[in-house]
């Protein structure tokens, strides 16, 4: 075996043709065995081995810098950069090597953390302009998928790498998928190159300023160096398209490849995946919730930004939905403007999107949306502790965020049934722009009667009267604070219970109600807590002698990270809570 001996991608410089063949052969085996293993990123990485082993080749490493686009196809990258035993040992070894792109791990080959999307040639172009004032002479090589091309980021790092009109190296791996289908004007340009193997007489790519060349053989090693080569050393920005497939030489990842973007351990000699118990999802319950009321009314929009997995549209309710469907690719950027305009227009729009990218648009929520007090709608999905956890992808920051901009509702409900009842609300009135932070520890039912409607203005709902203690648990951490009650009562600690429902102000009334007889406000929300819906609640009652426990995560970037750990560093654990209120209780 090859790949076990290759150190560095120098061990690769003397080998011929056929070794390197088997190299890419091994390395794709090496990345499937991961993948069906612990899960991961499966059809791009396939796609891109013979391309990375051809890169490895004709560059030099590290002297030459290599950028990933999201990372999506960095694994053949790793195996090759000394990290085979990532790919290759046991599941230990694996937990070991994250699935993107860090320094951390690689300071001599990874040269940036990258987990989101669109961001390799802004992030080259910096690389390029340090080498230019320096004066020296390695390459820049950023690599980008299609479907991050969507991105705005993309347009604005293409346009600044035309503009320095030095060398840089922009590998357009192009297979014709995001996560999803492509979505977006570009990509009748990339079809029509691709259709005349890049000789159409409209070329984007020439438009913008760059050299261009194209190879329709995209997982052919041997024609990549011969590309490769030809643009080494170059002093003008050029553009490699390589067309590849996702998912290359696995066929279940070929013939499904929205499917096998992403997925869990599997068996790989048939792509089977173990079955469990089917379980109610939010994503489930949305999509058909969105699908039944669409049939009544024409103006229910489901939107969506490169993964429309979060909103549960599958390409069948995808189908199923129609116009009443849209999916802009990833361009969450132009996917809040647009429900804006959308609601504007007398649509009523709602935005599905995850906690960890809803981070790119903090400008339009607060200057295209929340400034225009237009009604659109946005699911914030997998915020909290219990989702993912890469520390390009934790999705504990969107209270802070989303918090700090006037005008914009944040409900945080905490059982299904008070999900819909919001939603529904939500879709149904014309006044402001509203989002929900889906709850993420699992579909939780309850009997309790619902309120149709809600105000503009915070009102919480006190669940329990008790005294001396107030526990007011946010969303997902609603049962927590059941739970913390429960146990507070060994202590003959009799605690209310508030679910606030509203995240983004402090509902002024119940609070001032609580200083009668309660000597302790304890506040407990699933995310970052500096910035966050507790703080707003210390502040209420900075100048009175009320107490105040804020229950969050403190603020820092976490990777890679076990819930249970991370939540007893942050005293977060039930009767880490409890032992706390007590011990302020019987402080004097």
């Amino acid at each position: 075996m090859y790949i076990e001996n290759i150190k560095s991608p120098a061990d690769l410089k003397g080998l011929d043709m056929e070794a390197l063949r088997a190299v890419a052969e091994e390395t794709r085996q090496a990345v499937l065995n991961r993948v069906s293993k612990h899960g991961g990123h499966v059809g791009p990485n396939l796609g891109f081995v013979e391309a990375t082993v051809a890169l490895h080749y004709v560059f030099d490493a590290p002297k030459d810098k290599f950028v990933f686009d999201v990372s999506h196809q960095c694994y053949p990258h790793k195996v090759l950069t000394g990290r085979a035993a990532g790919f290759l040992g046991d599941v230990e070894d694996m937990n070991a090597i994250s699935g993107y792109s860090s320094p951390a791990e690689s300071p001599v080959y990874d040269n940036f953390e990258v987990g989101h999307t669109s961001t390799s040639v802004s992030l080259a172009t910096g690389l390029q302009k340090a080498r230019d004032i320096k004066g020296t002479h390695e390459n820049i090589i950023a690599i980008i998928g299609d479907g991050s091309l969507s991105g705005g980021e993309a347009f604005e790092g293409l346009n600044e790498a035309s503009e320095l009109g030095t060398g840089i190296i922009i590998v357009v791996n192009d297979n014709e998928m995001s996560i999803a289908e492509n979505h977006g004007g570009i990509y009748k340009n990339l079809r029509a190159l691709r259709e005349s193997h890049g000789e159409c007489e409209h070329n984007w790519f020439r438009a913008w300023g760059f050299e261009y060349k194209y190879l329709e053989e995209g997982n052919d090693v041997e024609r990549l160096i011969e590309l490769f080569q030809s643009v080494k050393g170059t002093q003008k920005p050029t553009v490699v398209h390589i067309h590849t497939e996702k998912g290359h030489g696995f066929a279940p990842a070929v013939a499904n490849k929205e499917a096998w973007h992403y997925g869990a351990p599997f068996n790989i000699t048939d792509g089977s995946r173990p079955k469990g118990n089917a379980v109610e999802t939010y994503e489930q319950l949305f999509s058909d919730w969105m699908l039944h009321h669409m049939k009544s009314d024409p103006t229910l929009i489901a939107v969506t930004a490169g993964t429309p997995a979060a909103g549960g549209f599958t390409p069948k309710k995808r189908a199923q939905a129609g116009k009443q469907h849209i999916d802009m690719g990833i361009a969450e950027e132009q996917a809040v403007a647009m429900i804006s305009g959308m609601a504007k227009g007398g649509l009523r729009p709602v935005w599905t999107v995850y906690s960890t990218f809803i981070q790119r648009t903090y400008d339009q929520i607060a200057q295209d949306l929340c400034i225009n007090s237009n009604p659109a709608v946005i699911n914030v999905m997998w915020g909290g502790t219990g989702t993912m956890n890469d520390i390009t992808h934790i999705c504990l920051f969107d209270i802070p965020m989303l918090c700090s901009i006037p005008g914009l509702i944040y409900l945080a409900p905490t059982t299904c049934e008070e999900y819909f009842a919001m939603l529904r609300w939500s879709v149904l009135q014309d006044r402001k722009p509203i989002a929900i932070r889906v709850p993420s520890n699992g579909v939780i039912h309850t009997d309790e009667e619902m309120e149709t409607e809600f105000s503009y203005e915070p009102s919480y709902k006190v669940t329990h009267e008790g005294k001396q203690v107030a526990i007011i648990a946010a969303g997902s951490f609603y049962q927590k604070g059941e739970r913390v009650a429960d146990l507070l009562k060994g202590y003959k600690v009799d605690a209310t219970l508030i679910n606030p429902r509203y995240l983004n102000a402090v509902d002024a009334d119940t609070l001032e109600a609580l200083k009668k007889n309660h000597r302790l406000v304890v506040t407990l929300e699933d995310g970052c807590k500096d910035g966050g819906f507790g703080e707003r609640i210390a502040s209420y009652y900075s100048t009175s002698d009320m107490k105040v426990l804020v229950g969050g995560v403190k603020k820092g970037l976490y990777d890679r990270f076990k819930v249970d750990e991370l939540l007893a560093d942050n005293r977060l654990l039930n009767n880490q809570i409890a032992e706390d209120i007590m011990n302020i209780l019987w402080k004097k």
